[in-house]
C-alpha cells in the first residue's frame, strides 16, 4: 500500500462544501458528524471542519501567474484533468486561473486550472500526461 496524504481545513457551511466536493468534483463523501466531513480526494483523505478559513494571499508567482497562497490540490493523469476541466466549466465555476498549459516544452510541462470552493478555499487541479515530470527540474 502507499502512502495517503490528509488534509483537514475549516469551511464554513457542511451541506455547500457537501455540494461542492460531492456533486461538482465528483468526491466521496466519508465519514461524518455534526461539526465535520471526510471526503476522498482524488486518493486522498481531506477533512472538512466548521470554522473561519486560512486568509489568503495572491503571494505565489509560477511562471507568469501570481497565485494563491496557500493552496492545496491534485495532481490528476492528463485524460482525467481535461475530463473534470470540462466538467467544471459546464457547471459554470469560475476559474481564478482557467485552464492552461504551463511549462509548456519544458521539463514539467502541465495543466493547470485554480478555482476556489464555496469557503474560499484556493485549489489548484495539475494535469499530467507523464508523471515522471512531476518532479522534472
Amino acid at each position: 500500500m502507499k502512502s495517503l496524504f490528509h488534509l483537514a481545513l475549516h469551511v464554513t457551511d457542511l451541506e455547500e462544501t457537501r455540494r461542492f466536493y460531492g456533486d461538482v468534483l465528483g468526491c466521496a463523501e466519508g465519514r461524518s458528524a455534526e461539526t465535520w466531513v471526510d471526503f476522498d480526494f482524488f486518493g486522498h483523505q481531506l477533512s472538512f471542519h466548521l470554522g473561519t478559513p486560512f486568509a489568503t494571499t495572491r503571494s505565489g508567482r509560477v511562471g507568469d501567474h501570481m497565485v494563491m497562497m496557500p493552496h492545496m490540490g491534485a495532481v490528476l493523469p492528463l485524460a482525467d484533468w481535461l475530463d473534470l476541466a470540462a466538467r467544471l466549466e459546464a457547471k459554470g465555476i469560475a476559474f481564478d486561473i482557467p485552464p492552461v498549459v504551463r511549462f509548456e516544452g519544458e521539463p514539467g510541462e502541465q495543466r493547470t486550472m485554480f478555482f476556489f470552493d464555496p469557503s474560499g478555499n484556493p485549489i489548484e487541479i495539475k494535469g499530467f500526461a507523464d508523471f515522471d515530470g512531476l518532479f522534472a527540474r
